[in-house]
């Protein structure tokens, strides 16, 4: 079915990133700002009207298409540029306009005395325009080309205060880190494009998400290579294992841009991508055990890292790293649905996760140190209340949103075991209880206590305007709820979320279920008490351990001071590493080789001077010929008449 409106849910917030990108300081700060969130407003509320028509049809016809163009036709090969809404894309352009929708909102108090105030909302509505261009895309180049853009957006926002090198050196490690993985992906589109190829009669649709899924079993012998390529892209816009270095740096950029790229958008691009191509990754298992285990392990060590981070943006930045493993885990097990369900219900809790912190920050003169905060409860009672909604949030506590979806991740790994040891359910509940550790360490090092603060920065401690603190409590809210569409029925519930993306997972082909296991509902309530037990369980710990016995934190890092503490602390020198690996014999070769030998040798040496000397050479022996003297001149003449005339006698 049509929906023309499709276009200009994306196109609106490119107008207004246009509008303010061109005027830029010419047009008031806060007028860029209103600017900026108006169109977020019409992008929301049309996106809500297309989801509302959407669900209005029987379940196996929910699909809206919007045809704007034909982009590419050349040869056998046409790609139009279309937009398509479905239950999958249904979920994602709500959450990516309903939450950047409150985090535009809350940029209007954050970013209010910026100078550069019309540049940051060009980029925000920039960003937005990208990710829904990927999550709509009806065809795989669509995709890419908006998996570019919030590749580019997020150089630029990251990078926005660009004058100080640490920003700038960010911007730059996001931007080279995530066109690794791209390569990849792009590999991959390649690779499936010309194995669908000769089986369609003709490039008439050839990347449209509907006809390779149509024609999946064309892609068995080339699938686990397909799925590996779009994998490694997967590990660079969602921050896995071997690329995630990248985004606890992305916390130079303003809070804002930490919680929309963290939350809500840019990570979870690659969940979209693996379940928008899950007929394509279900044709390996070896793609898919592959996809499972880098997840856990993601999961794993970026909780790890967490526990040792004093920079309150960092702790939440390997918290993104960690929860992101969770949603690659649901993925690589086959429970596409239940990874979407967990992209859910991240970016409520995650997003008031980050913008409370940017209202600690906001409140504390821009410090982020949470050594040096504490006691801020009284002061900034709103941020606090929401914060700790936040935490019991992720923590996995029963019945906030968090339980329900990473507790139905937790359930379709111990599934998956199929009568083995359920390793990544065991690693995914330890993972689970150190969240939860890591973060009451977080709100107790932030809000209890005494403040640790210097006298000049407690006068100054305030509770943000309501811009920034509205937001927080509509996260907050949504933090609570938002989980309880997807209660399963071991719990009295529907499972309505996983309904509603079934039919985007049903295929004939490998083992799509989209989360659809029906196991006891005995030990799914045995393993929802277990979570939630060791959710309770680490939260009263972490506050025990920081409230009633700091002395036994420090004695637990003294015990712990040689390597393990180390270890944790400098992130498992896994930057160090790169360096030495990757990072200076790449500088080397940039400078020796390509710098030296080929600009200077080559370029400059041979091509640039060795041109030079032979035009002066050239030109110096022509000079000869050129001398000014009348008879030098006659003999010449008379030597070519010579030699003319014996041409013409005896070789004409």
């Amino acid at each position: 079915m049509i929906e023309t409106s499709l276009r200009w849910i994306v196109f609106v917030p490119l107008l207004g990133a246009a509008v303010n990108g061109l005027l830029n300081r010419r047009i008031p700060r806060r007028l860029a700002g209103l600017l900026g969130c108006a169109t977020l407003v019409v992008s929301f509320l049309l996106s809500v009207r297309a989801v509302v028509r959407l669900a209005g049809l029987p379940a196996e016809e929910r699909l809206l298409t919007d045809t704007v163009a034909t982009w590419l036709s050349f040869g056998p090969l046409h790609v139009d540029i279309g937009f398509m809404l479905d239950p999958l894309s249904a979920v994602m352009i709500l959450v990516v306009t309903g939450v950047g929708l409150l985090i535009h909102i809350y940029s209007l108090g954050y970013m209010s005395h910026d100078k550069g105030m019309a540049r940051f909302f060009a980029y925000l509505n920039l960003f937005i325009f990208a990710m829904l261009t990927l999550v709509l895309g009806e065809n795989l180049p669509m995709l890419f080309v908006g998996w570019e853009g919030v590749g580019l957006c997020s150089y630029l926002l990251i990078s926005f205060w660009f004058n100080e090198d640490e920003n700038a050196n960010a911007g730059r490690k996001a931007f080279i880190t995530n066109r690794v993985g791209d390569f990849g992906a792009l590999l991959a589109m390649f690779l499936v494009g010309t194995t669908l190829l000769p089986h369609l009669g003709g490039g008439e649709g050839l990347f449209s998400f509907g006809v390779m899924k149509h024609h999946a079993h064309e892609l068995t012998g080339i699938a686990t290579a397909a799925a590996l390529l779009l994998f490694l892209g997967v590990t660079g816009k969602s921050a896995q294992i071997p690329l995630y270095i990248w985004l606890p740096d992305a916390m130079a950029g303003p809070t804002p841009v930490s919680a929309l790229i963290h939350a809500a958008t840019m990570v979870t691009a690659g969940v979209y991508l693996m379940a928008r191509m899950s007929f394509l990754f279900v044709l390996s298992p070896v793609a898919m055990g592959i996809v499972a285990g880098v997840g856990i392990a993601t999961t794993v060590i970026a909780a790890t890292i967490a526990l040792s981070q004093t920079d309150i943006k960092k702790v939440l930045a390997y918290s993104t790293v960690s929860q992101l493993g969770y949603m690659v885990v649901a993925c690589g097990i086959g429970a596409f649905a239940v990874g979407i369900f967990h992209v859910m219900t991240h970016a409520f809790f995650k997003a008031l996760l980050f913008l409370g912190a940017g209202s600690v920050i906001h409140g504390m003169s821009d410090e982020q140190d949470m050594r040096i905060m504490g006691g801020l409860s009284k002061k900034m009672p709103i941020t606090f209340a929401t914060m700790l909604i936040g935490t019991i949030a992720i923590a996995g506590v029963f019945p906030l949103a968090g339980f329900f979806s990473k507790d139905e991740v937790l359930f379709e790994a111990f599934l998956g075991a199929r009568g083995g040891f359920p390793w990544l359910w065991l690693l995914g509940f330890l993972a689970a209880g150190l969240t939860a550790f890591y973060m009451m360490r977080l709100m107790v090092l932030t809000f209890w206590g005494k403040s640790r603060a210097s006298e000049e920065v407690q006068k100054h401690v305030h509770e943000s305007p309501a811009t920034m603190t509205m937001p927080l409590v509509i996260l907050a809210i949504l933090s609570v709820v938002g989980g309880w569409i997807g209660i399963p029925s071991a719990m009295g519930g529907g499972a309505w979320f996983q309904k509603w993306l079934a039919p985007v997972f049903a295929s004939g082909h490998g083992d799509a279920h989209g989360g659809g296991h029906h196991g006891d509902p005995s030990l799914e309530l045995t393993l929802a008490a277990a979570s939630t037990a060791m959710a309770l369980l680490s939260l009263g710990l972490g506050y025990y351990f920081y409230t009633r016995k700091p002395d036994l934190v420090a004695a637990a890092r003294g015990w712990m001071g040689g390597l393990p503490n180390r270890v944790l602390t400098n992130k498992y020198y896994v930057d160090e590493l790169y360096g030495k690996l990757i990072y200076r014999p790449l500088g080397w070769l940039a400078d020796v080789v390509c710098f030296r030998w080929v600009d200077r040798g080559v370029i400059d040496g041979i091509l640039v001077s060795g041109s030079a000397v032979v035009a002066l050479l050239t030109g110096s022996l022509l000079r000869l010929l050129q001398n000014g003297m009348v008879r030098f001149y006659a003999w010449v003449f008379a030597l070519g008449v010579t030699a003319f005339t014996v041409y013409l006698t005896f070789l004409g």
